[in-house]
């Protein structure tokens, strides 16, 4: 089920909120949390069983870190088998069949004969958000463990935090010490309600308007990288799923952010004008948030951040964005896009504060750090290498000479298609730099996102069913 979709919009979300406000106090939480499966479960029932398991366990390794009278080792081993347990679930769903896959290759390459590829990999369906929802629950027993939160009163309150609908399978990541005080107390008013309905409103109309509209003009585009893809059908193309992926994804924070408000949660934001960055450091502070800052406090805070010399420090960058590449996926291109980020945020901190590129116009650092990102979302959308590299070539004049490049050329290259990417350079530079903005009512705002709903809801059934992207990691 998704947010964009009839069922979610009129039946849904209706129920959902319905049951729970007509809920006792006491039994709020227990209501979200099976309104929130069956969510979850309307893709695949057998998804929720899993998510049940890593919750039991991260619940159970809670209470051994947090038990009256612990040592440091008992803590301890609470919380490395919660992070065991869920990198392990993670690691099986989503890599285990990229691994095996590799391996063979690497045997074969070596001389060493094929490594034969178990028949149950592929079989083996990845569980919509479990990227997301690992996270989540990881992040409870180490939070405990740092002494940053406090357990959940009871199994309920837990499995609600893990389990909430409005975030569950595209974010924020919502660390469990962001909203550990909320499951204990918060308050349910009309104006945050109104708040939270007006800001999904904002984000639905955003995914319908114009993150969808991106779409059909990117797919075609990498569809056509055999050969006819000329360089301005290419730049287009990019600059099209650059925006594509942009208001899609923050479409479904403003959303989920939304509904949390909805039921009295606050979430913590998660983009903030990330295009108009002047670096690639900039454009992690801006893009993402949760997951940026989730990699920091988790992994390269741990692993000594620049605590240990210069060559460590950019050591532990590229680490952490080659990681944070394949959280996104079990795919080389993931990994690149990764690597490449985290070459350019030790090659920004190589160079200093000081240093020429600083010197420059924001104007020009702002173009140049967009087209590099540009770039490495063509790793980020291509299938495999081969696609990534001839849409590269195209980028730069090595496309275009298939007899049908003409002809091709003319249908990807419309008028309207390039006047609807001018809209979204606009609206990005429109839209305010603050994300505090988002969260100030008036009531020409609440008029305009109820205006904003009833006429994407009506765009909705012309463009049909459209999955948001980050679904599938």
């Amino acid at each position: 089920m998704v947010f964009s979709s009839h069922i979610f919009l009129f039946y849904f979300l209706p129920l959902a909120l319905a049951l729970y406000y007509l809920s006792p106090k006491g039994l709020k939480h227990l209501m979200l949390t099976l309104m929130s499966y069956v969510f979850y479960g309307w893709w695949n029932p057998w998804f929720t069983l899993l998510m049940l398991v890593s919750t039991f366990i991260d619940y159970g390794c809670g209470k051994l870190i947090t038990a009256p009278g612990a040592t440091a080792r008992q803590k301890k081993v609470g919380v490395t088998l919660s992070v065991l347990s869920n990198l392990g679930i993670l690691a099986f769903f989503k890599y285990c069949s990229f691994a095996v896959t590799n391996i063979s290759l690497l045997s074969q390459w070596l001389g060493w004969g094929e490594v034969p590829v178990p028949d149950f990999l592929y079989y083996i369906v990845l569980p919509v958000g479990i990227s997301f929802y690992t996270f989540q629950s990881m992040s409870y027993s180490i939070d405990l463990y740092r002494g940053h939160a406090v357990p959940a009163k009871n199994f309920i309150d837990f499995a609600c935090y893990v389990s909430m609908f409005p975030q569950l399978v595209a974010g924020p990541i919502v660390r469990y010490g962001s909203v550990a005080d909320q499951l204990q107390s918060r308050e349910h008013t009309v104006e945050g309600f109104v708040a939270g309905f007006t800001r999904f409103n904002f984000g639905f109309a955003k995914k319908i308007f114009l993150a969808n509209p991106m779409g059909a003009i990117a797919d075609p585009c990498f569809a056509a990288v055999d050969g006819g893809l000329t360089a301005p059908a290419a730049w287009l193309g990019i600059m099209a799923y650059a925006f594509q992926i942009y208001f899609d994804f923050s479409a479904y924070s403003d959303m989920a952010i939304g509904l949390g408000r909805m039921v009295g949660f606050r979430f913590p934001e998660n983009f903030n004008s990330p295009y108009k960055s002047k670096s690639i450091t900039e454009f992690w502070r801006r893009w993402h948030i949760s997951l940026s800052s989730f990699l920091r406090d988790y992994l390269y805070i741990p692993l000594g951040g620049n605590r240990r010399g210069n060559a460590r420090t950019y050591f532990n960058l590229l680490l952490v964005m080659l990681i944070g590449g394949l959280w996104h996926g079990a795919q080389w291109t993931f990994v690149m896009w990764g690597a490449i980020h985290g070459g350019m945020l030790a090659f920004e901190r190589m160079m200093g504060k000081d240093s020429f590129y600083s010197r420059l116009p924001n104007a020009v650092r702002v173009g140049i750090t967009f087209i590099i990102v540009l770039i490495t979302w063509v790793f980020f959308r291509a299938e495999n290498f081969e696609v990534a590299t001839r849409y590269l070539g195209a980028m730069f004049g090595l496309g275009g000479d298939a007899p049908v490049a003409g002809l091709l050329s003319g249908y990807l290259m419309r008028p309207i298609d390039w006047i609807y990417v001018l809209v979204c350079v606009g609206v990005t530079w429109a839209l305010p730099r603050s994300p505090e903005v988002l969260e100030k009512l008036t009531p020409l705002k609440v008029v305009l996102g109820f205006v904003l709903l009833v006429t994407s809801v009506m765009f909705m059934y012309w463009q049909g069913f459209n999955p948001f992207l980050y679904f599938q990691f």
